[in-house]
This record gives structure tokens, C-alpha cells and sequence, in this order.
């Protein structure tokens, strides 16, 4: 028997056909029962709903004009500043963790020249107003 391993995956060879057979079967048969809870109904109807990270909130006035759209949920506000970065070179080459704000970022991150990365969202939350 030899052990072979790496990150995220781990290979057992064995000396003989019929246990390497057997292996693969309860490794691969254990991920297909997984998958299939998976998806459940329930996950699907939370996926339908929107809840948590999901829920689509109303927008700021900035942000609104920003992503172009009333409504947004907090993951698609985060992806759509990122792509408008990239898109406009705007990381700092020295320290790709920091972000230089043009004119169109400074409407919705409060007028800051610069922002850390770990600071988006934050700086993104008070776009989102509450429902009640």
C-alpha cells in the first residue's frame, strides 16, 4: 500500500486490482451521496427566495447610478465595483490590496482617495437600506 498526497486530494495504490476497485467505488460512491443531498428542495427554495447574501436589496441614489440598477444584493454590488477596477486599472501596482478612487468610486465610497481592499464592503453597506 502506498499513500500518495497532495492540497486537496489523496491517493491510496494498492497491490492488488480488487482493493483498488473496492477504493474508488466507496470514495466515488460517498461523493455521489453528497451531491445528492445537495440538492435538496430546501436549498433550492433559499436559492429562490433570496435570503441571506441572496436577498436583493433597494439602493442608494449612487449606487444605483453606479451599478446601474435599483435593486442589487450585496455580492453583486461587491462584483460589480471589482469588475469597474479592473476594468479601469485602478489597483495600485505596489500594493495590489489598495485602490485608487477616480471621480465615479468617490460617489460611493464617501469621497475617500484610496481604499483597501477589506474595506468594499463596509464602505458599501450604508448603500443598502433596511427593509422592514
Amino acid at each position: 500500500v502506498r499513500v500518495v498526497a497532495s492540497s486537496s486530494l489523496v491517493v491510496v495504490c494498492f497491490a492488488s486490482r480488487k482493493k483498488k476497485m473496492a477504493a474508488i467505488s466507496r470514495v466515488f460512491g460517498g461523493f455521489r451521496t453528497l451531491m445528492a443531498k445537495a440538492a435538496t428542495a430546501e436549498a433550492v427554495t433559499v436559492a429562490v427566495e433570496g435570503k441571506g447574501i441572496l436577498k436583493t436589496f433597494p439602493v442608494s441614489q449612487q449606487l444605483a447610478s453606479f451599478a446601474g440598477e435599483s435593486e442589487l444584493t450585496r455580492g453583486s454590488a461587491v462584483k460589480k465595483v471589482w469588475e469597474y477596477i479592473k476594468l479601469h486599472n485602478l489597483q495600485n501596482p505596489a500594493n495590489k490590496r489598495e485602490i485608487h478612487c477616480d471621480d465615479k468610486l468617490k460617489t460611493i465610497f464617501g469621497g475617500k482617495d484610496k481604499v483597501g481592499m477589506t474595506e468594499i464592503m463596509k464602505l458599501l453597506s450604508p448603500h443598502f437600506t433596511k427593509s422592514v
